[in-house]
């Protein structure tokens, strides 16, 4: 009996051993329960970290508002791998998202700020299967509980097309709530297409029975934002219906740009493709559905707010050029040109057979046919034969590039080859070529050159080419004038020919227009050369210094009858009396000075440099103007002596004793003492009174003659020749530089013409590109390129430069011609995308923003409303085919082509609904019904929150 007993004992023993042994030990955590830690630990941390902190640590921007950031953290659970997103908002004051809200679906779907999204890393991107999605649902909610977060977490479900999430909110009350969005892609219900039918989807989701919508009043609020688009301005729909056109061809409508100075050349894509008008119904209480489908009737000026928001063309919203055609890509090609421009000679090189072979040349090397030829031309030489104004429209720095006037002919052959066969090497020497030959046509015949001036000073700051064809159209006129007076018989001898002028005004004013005599033999400290330097006291008849009594004298010995000889060459006369004899002073008709180009500059300075000594030598280039001037100076005045002609040709040289004992300066001979003072009281300067002085051995030496019987100062036909031998023998390189500094300039000069109205930025931004572009040309100023020099890659980087700019332009252009009556809008537009645009406009930058787009919105003002709706015309039969179904609320015959609901159902809750017991009663106002619907007929997407106490 015992020993059973202790063998019962044994027994419990034994088995209650293996029970212990056999026990399940729940200090270890799951998988599940790790997953919900780690999940714990990185809300944790983004909640202690807080917005400014995860700013630091690199959250990303979502969209070009910089409001809504999102931080990323990879999870594994089991053997799937999941992310979880953290979305935030900083700058909201804690406001529920308003309609402005377009970066992401859930902040405006279902009203919040600050939320998760946790979601696989799969190629969709969402949850397939539902029971997956709770449980990632539940482990979130979990763990955003056991940190005492508030944040709502939400779950993507289904086809990523749908849109549809699952979410689940801990409200800090005894309420939760939970989310619901879906999305009917197609086949929307008819009633579902009008506001009655929402409100009523609405109501069911808390009313009981439908027979309770008409029988009880709902305080249901109530927004609601309407979108319109206008069409695209290059719809084909758009041509006139007035059977003017019953074939529709489209050749005849008109572009945007038509007005717009780069039109002549090409014609460019409009930039804004359209305009979205955004109508927002501020919130309001709806009690019935019979407000409802008022509302619907509701015109959009009825709307609290107005926005607009410019659809882009996307090749102006990114920095890459893409297919865009404008003078940047042309002038790109032209570059290419000047870079093959080494391989020849001559350029009838690039256009013989032999050398068309070459690597280089076998792509897109096609001359344009005859007949294109033929049309460049004519409108180069054949309608262009008026005086082009020059400096017409120039801008200030326009100059400062070494090219041509826009207007010149030069530049517009410059612009016609950027055009001409794709701007390619072999093309440009055909044009070329021709254009030589049509330049030398002109000269055999006398013909005028066109677009060149026939008279004034030659621009030295301007290209060579440039200034031959103004030397040549010169030597033209004169021809002309020298071959009319020849047929005339010769003429009067006194009359003015083609190269003489008048070289003073015989109204008092006696001062000379020729250069000062400073620049040719000394500067006005008196520095003059060794060959001017005389004694004064070996030439006494120099010093005119004479008391009452000597004057009496000098004019008893002056015999104050006029002189016996035949006066020739006078203009008239002047306030002036000459010294030996009582007689007015006559202004000679004189010479025109010889023109000369940058070259011939050059040419000169280096003979100087040879001779070495520069003052003499330029006096002896300069002998023949001066002898010129004396001789018909002489002629004029037959009574006349060497001080006489330094006291109107030099006044500075002339020292008058009345002028002097006053310490003023001699200016002017009109000054000069009254004629009663007879003769002038004064002196020659210091270095004019020098022993063996240039001027007077000229004076000695010039004889009588006026400027009609003189030898011409430069011969038209010889200058003429050397011109056109410039022209023919010019190597090819020589003129690509050329060519493709004067495309620059004339490229800018035409869209500096553009009428963009008062915008700031893009004045600065046209000053800015013309420095530019003038400092990246000036080493082809200095004619020492070279095969594969960085220069031509720095002219590439140019060509991006220019195109940001000009794209810029095509943009204000294109805004300002789209609100004349709402200038506002334009310029804030512009500046909000400059600002948009800056960053991409680096050389040869694509951008740092490259991937964001364009989604600024601008209030429009009601005074500005009229503007805006005007640019929705109605829609006309053509169109027809465009409208469905209508949903209401039409603005000038369009339908909305999205609508955005809001309805919310509100109540408010006590302290007693609070999980713990508040010392005092606590009352708080929550939406316990929230739906947010988005769509169109066919379209159709809702999200509804639901606060429940479950």
């Amino acid at each position: 009996m015992a020993s059973s007993s202790k063998m019962q004992c044994d027994v419990k023993e034994v088995d209650k051993e293996e029970e212990f042994e056999r026990f399940d030990d729940f200090t270890l955590a799951s998988s599940w329960e790790r997953f919900i830690s780690e999940i714990e630990a990185v809300c944790r941390q983004w909640l202690a970290d807080g917005s400014k902190n995860l700013l630091q640590k690199g959250a990303v921007c979502l969209g070009s508002s910089k409001s809504l950031y999102t931080v990323k953290f990879e999870l594994k659970y089991a053997t799937k791998s999941y992310y979880m997103e953290y979305y935030f908002e900083i700058n909201n004051d804690g406001k529920v998202a308003d309609w402005s809200c377009n970066l992401h679906d859930l902040p405006l779907s279902f009203g919040v700020t600050e939320f998760l999204v946790i979601a696989p890393q799969s190629a969709s991107g969402v949850v397939l299967d539902a029971p997956e999605a709770s449980k990632l649902l539940s482990a979130i909610a979990i763990a955003l509980s056991n940190c005492s977060s508030l944040w709502p977490a939400f779950v993507p479900v289904h086809d990523p097309s749908r849109k549809a999430y699952i979410g689940i909110q801990n409200m800090g009350t005894i309420f939760t709530r939970r989310f619901e969005a879906d999305r009917i892609g197609s086949q929307v219900p008819l009633k579902l297409m009008h506001l009655e039918g929402l409100y009523e989807l609405f109501l069911s989701k808390f009313v009981f029975s439908p027979l309770d919508f008409s029988t009880h009043l709902f305080e249901v609020h109530f927004g609601m934002k309407l979108t319109y688009k206008t069409l695209p301005y290059d719809d084909d729909d758009e041509l006139s219906e007035s059977g003017e056109n019953p074939g529709g061809d489209i050749r005849n409508k008109t572009q945007w740009d038509c007005d717009c100075p780069w039109s002549e050349w090409y014609s460019a894509e409009d930039p804004v493709k359209g305009f979205n008008l955004i109508a927002i119904w501020l919130e309001k209480t709806v009690e019935s559905s019979l407000e409802m489908a008022e509302l619907e009737n509701a015109s959009p000026h009825e709307a609290e707010k107005w926005f607009i928001l410019p659809n882009f063309n996307p090749n102006f919203t990114h920095g890459s050029f893409g297919n865009t055609i404008g003078f940047a890509s042309q002038l790109h090609l032209l570059v290419n040109a000047l870079d093959i421009s080494f391989e020849a000679q001559f350029m009838e090189d690039f256009v013989s057979v032999e050398n068309s072979g070459s690597d280089n040349l076998k792509s897109s090397t096609d001359i344009p046919p005859p007949t294109v030829l033929d049309r460049v031309l004519k409108d180069l030489f054949h309608e262009g034969v008026q005086l082009p104004h020059l400096t017409e429209s120039e801008h200030n720095s326009s100059r400062a590039i070494k090219g041509a006037p826009l207007e010149s002919l030069f530049a517009q052959f410059c612009l016609h080859s950027l055009w001409f066969g794709n701007c390619n090497i072999r093309a440009i020497a055909a044009l070329w070529i021709e254009f030589v030959r049509e330049v030398h046509w002109c000269w055999e015949e006398s013909q005028p050159l066109p677009r060149m001036p026939a008279s004034g000073i030659i621009d030295l700051s301007s290209c060579l080419v440039n200034q031959k064809l103004h030397m040549l159209a010169i030597c033209i006129e004169k021809k002309r004038q020298l071959s009319q007076k020849y047929q005339d018989g010769g003429g009067n001898k006194d009359h003015v020919s083609a190269g003489v002028k008048e070289a003073g005004q015989v109204n008092g004013d006696s001062s000379h227009t020729r250069v000062p005599n400073e620049v040719f033999f000394g500067n006005e400290t008196g520095e003059i050369s060794n060959s001017s330097i005389s004694d004064a006291s070996c030439h006494p008849e120099t010093s005119i210094s004479m008391s009452s009594s000597e004057a009496q004298d000098a004019a008893t010995s002056a015999d104050l009858r006029p002189s016996d000889c035949i006066r020739r060459g006078s203009a008239g006369v002047v306030d002036m009396m000459l010294l030996k004899s009582y007689q007015n002073m006559n202004v000679p008709f004189t010479q025109d000075a010889p023109l000369m180009t940058e070259d011939m500059h050059e040419e000169r300075l280096r003979a100087v440099e040879a001779l070495g000594d520069s003052i003499s030598f330029s006096a002896q280039l300069e002998r023949d103007i001066l002898s010129s001037d004396m001789s018909a100076f002489k002629a004029a005045n037959p009574d006349a002596v060497f001080e006489d002609f330094i006291r109107w040709h030099s006044p500075r040289d002339w020292e008058d004793d009345f002028f002097e004992a006053s310490g003023e300066v001699w200016t002017n001979g009109t000054t000069e003492q009254s004629n009663k003072d007879w003769p002038p009281r004064g002196r020659l300067s210091e270095r004019m009174a020098e022993q063996g002085n240039s001027w007077r051995k000229i004076w000695n030496d010039a004889p009588a003659l006026p400027a009609s019987e003189q030898k011409p100062l430069s011969d038209p036909n010889r200058e003429g020749e050397k011109v056109l031998h410039y022209l023919e023998t010019l190597r090819p390189h020589l003129l690509l530089e050329q060519m493709v500094c004067t495309a620059f300039r004339a490229s800018a000069d035409t869209i500096n013409r553009t009428n963009f109205g008062g915008l700031k930025q893009m004045a600065t931004k046209m000053g800015q590109i013309y420095l530019t572009i003038a400092s990246t040309l000036k080493p082809l100023q200095v004619n020492h390129l070279s095969v594969n020099n960085e220069i031509i890659e720095n002219l590439k980087r140019l060509c991006v430069v220019f195109g940001h700019v000009e794209k810029l332009l095509t943009v204000a252009a294109s805004l300002y011609r789209k609100f004349l009556q709402a200038l506002r809008l334009s310029e804030v537009i512009f500046s909000v995308y400059y600002n948009f645009y800056q960053p991409k406009m680096g050389i040869g930058l694509v951008g740092d923003n490259g991937d964001m787009e364009f989604d600024k919105k601008h209030q429009v003002r009601m005074h500005e409303r009229e503007v805006v709706a005007n640019m929705f015309t109605p829609p006309t039969s053509n169109q027809s085919w465009r409208k469905v179904l209508s949903m209401g609320n039409l603005l000038n015959g369009h339908e909305p082509v999205l609508r955005e609901i809001i309805f919310s159902l509100r109540d408010s809750v006590r302290g007693s609904y609070y999980a713990a017991s508040t010392p005092r009663a606590y009352k708080k106002e929550i939406e316990t019904y929230r739906m947010y619907i988005c769509g169109t007929s066919n379209d159709l997407w809702v999200a509804l929150s639901v606060a429940s106490c479950d």
